[in-house]
């Protein structure tokens, strides 16, 4: 029988990806992002008090899921991720063991909006249009 490796998270990103683009011979750069996400959960003490436990997990991504986390994730944005656990061990260049435990995610999804650039909403039509202060235009015939 098989393991199952799977990881669901629901949180806030704590900061901007960081973007690696790593070279390829003969094949298009793979792009890395990785960021901070934060999963919080409130639970009660012994005296009843309402206390908030809040965990940070490491997140990668690669390649075009690299690409659409580096385009829409921003600090505090609320995100689903789909992924799997993985460990690594390295020693430092001082000669420290370091070992990092992070979730290489195989699908993201935005759950909290998207902040609008107020600069994009001045120059688009259809924004104008939805804004305008208008009456409508006589009786409809349904």
């Amino acid at each position: 029988m098989t393991g199952v490796n799977k990881v669901i998270l629901v949180g806030n990103v704590g900061r901007l990806p960081d973007v690696v683009t790593f070279p390829s011979e003969g094949a298009a750069p793979v792009k890395k992002a990785s960021f901070p996400l934060a999963t919080t959960e409130y639970r009660r003490n012994r005296n009843d008090e309402r206390v908030e436990i809040t965990e940070w997990h490491n997140i990668v991504c690669w390649r075009g899921l690299a690409d659409v986390a580096e385009r829409i994730l921003t600090k505090g944005s609320q995100i689903y991720i789909e992924g799997r656990l993985q460990s690594r061990t390295w020693e430092d260049k001082e000669g420290n063991k370091r070992h990092v435990t992070e979730v290489v995610a195989d699908n993201l999804l935005l759950l909290s909006k998207r902040q609008q650039n107020d600069d994009n909403n001045r120059n688009n039509p259809l924004i104008d249009i939805l804004n305008a202060d208008t009456e409508p235009i006589g009786d409809l015939p349904f």
